[in-house]
């Protein structure tokens, strides 16, 4: 701030120096010839010297830089963020973010350290859940009540997601996006294995794997080489077989890794792999691998976020031609249809030097918000939102979860950040030798009463 008033001050000097040398000197004497007297009085012309006209420097107006750091590190994420932050910085009168993009992996360890240290962002993204509880049980986040009522935010955003703005009793996250997983699939490798109608049932699903497998593709494309993508088949396997409630005693440390419910839970899943319906090798892929193999055929499915309709968007795939989308099915009818992911949210922490310009930053504005869904294919927070341009598929996403499905944070988003990196390295282990699952569970377990202290 103190270089940009000096720069400015000095700027202003130039200027009046400018000005002051672009001035017309005195005009020289001359000599005037004598009025006749009997001249009329009207005919005698009177000379005034011209004023020479005013001038004034412009104003300088000096905005407040308010830094920003978050995960949005992918192609498209970077892109769309930064046309964001630019659009604010242009119509914002007072306020300057300043971008600092990090790794999407890196960011979870990094993003703690910057909390505990002496120089905070003045905003980040996170993840809503588990991850944001941590951070206000440490009390590193500014609670957000005040303005989210100042904004009349319970208006605009979406029912479903606003319980993931509460914590303690207060709001400490704003809502950007959320997304919801399910089976993003390849409708002609389906035609051509004479599925027509997407399983809703579990038997109707393994059904429909072995008629993928028969014509020689692997009905299911899963890469975990960031392990978080596995995750989804630990939610919807044991919240589908052994009931919502008891995945969040499991979360909670109240329920545990080798109980029967998980065993049972893992049975599924092992029964998939040993099957032959999992592409090879997961472990040796990302998830846009996987997602690459789906587009190309490779494989008929794969288990994601909606992230990954702007993934294929991108790359030029055309939504209810090249992909298409079905919900988990239901495993036992009397649980009730849910659905897992994300909601990226925005904190602010509570040593922010530039805590005004990071709310204004952080208001939910249906332009930005539609910007930024449409590029990442992703939910948007505000029910504001003009969605008329949505493609069929974040169509059928969205009419989802407004037909009340309910909508849970993922596995590593709904349990401590420690007991998350158990479960994660778990899941990685069930995609090398699925065999030995009761091996690994028994393993997770010793870890997870460590961490709960049970």
């Amino acid at each position: 701030m103190k270089k940009n008033f000096l720069g400015a001050i000095g700027i202003l000097l130039i200027m009046i120096m400018l000005l002051s040398a672009c001035q017309s000197p005195a005009a020289p004497t001359q000599s005037v010839a004598p009025v006749d007297p009997t001249a009329p009085a009207e005919s005698v012309a009177t000379a005034k010297p011209e004023e020479p006209a005013a001038t004034e420097a412009p104003a300088v107006v000096t905005k407040t830089t308010a830094n920003i750091v978050h995960y949005y590190s992918g192609e498209l994420g970077k892109k769309d963020m930064s046309t964001i932050i630019e659009q604010f910085n242009g119509q914002s009168e007072k306020c300057e973010i300043v971008d600092n993009t990090t790794g999407h992996e890196d960011f979870k360890t990094q993003i703690l350290v910057m909390l505990a240290g002496n120089n905070p962002p003045d905003v980040f993204s996170y993840w809503a859940g588990a991850r944001v509880q941590f951070v206000v049980d440490s009390d590193a986040l500014m609670e957000l009540t005040d303005f989210w009522n100042e904004e009349k935010l319970g208006d605009i955003v979406s029912s479903g997601i606003q319980g993931s703005t509460q914590y303690n009793g207060g709001i400490y996250s704003i809502p950007q996006n959320f997304h919801f997983a399910g089976f993003f699939y390849n409708p002609k490798v389906m035609a051509d294995a004479g599925v027509t109608e997407m399983p809703a049932t579990w038997d109707e699903f393994l059904a429909a794997c072995e008629k993928i497998k028969a014509i020689g593709v692997a009905p299911i494309a899963l890469g975990t080489m960031n392990r978080w993508p596995a995750e989804f088949y630990m939610d919807f396997l044991v919240s589908y077989s052994a009931g919502h409630e008891y995945r969040a005693k499991l979360q909670s440390g109240e329920a545990a890794f080798d109980d029967p419910e998980v065993m049972k839970a893992m049975e599924y899943w092992n029964d998939l792999y040993q099957k032959g319906y999992f592409y090879p090798d997961a472990n040796a892929y990302d998830w846009t691998d996987s997602a690459d193999q789906v587009a190309n055929g490779e494989a008929a499915m794969t288990l994601m976020g909606t992230w990954i309709t702007g993934y294929w968007d991108s790359n030029g795939l055309k939504a209810g031609e090249d992909y298409d989308l079905f919900p988990f099915p239901v495993i036992d009818p009397n649980v009730a249809v849910a659905t897992f992911a994300s909601t990226d949210s925005w904190a602010i922490p509570a040593d922010a030097k530039n805590a005004d310009c990071a709310k204004e930053f952080i208001a939910l504005t249906p332009d930005m918000q539609l910007l930024w869904a449409m590029g990442q294919g992703a939910l948007p927070a505000s029910s504001q939102t003009d969605t008329s341009t949505f493609n069929p598929v974040m169509k059928k996403a969205l009419d989802y979860i407004n037909s009340g499905t309910m909508w849970l944070p993922a596995y590593d988003l709904s349990t401590t950040p420690p007991n998350a990196e158990i479960g994660l390295n778990l899941f990685a282990l069930m995609m090398n030798d699925p065999s030995l699952y009761a091996t690994y569970l028994a393993d997770a377990q010793v870890q997870s009463a460590e961490v709960f202290k049970k």
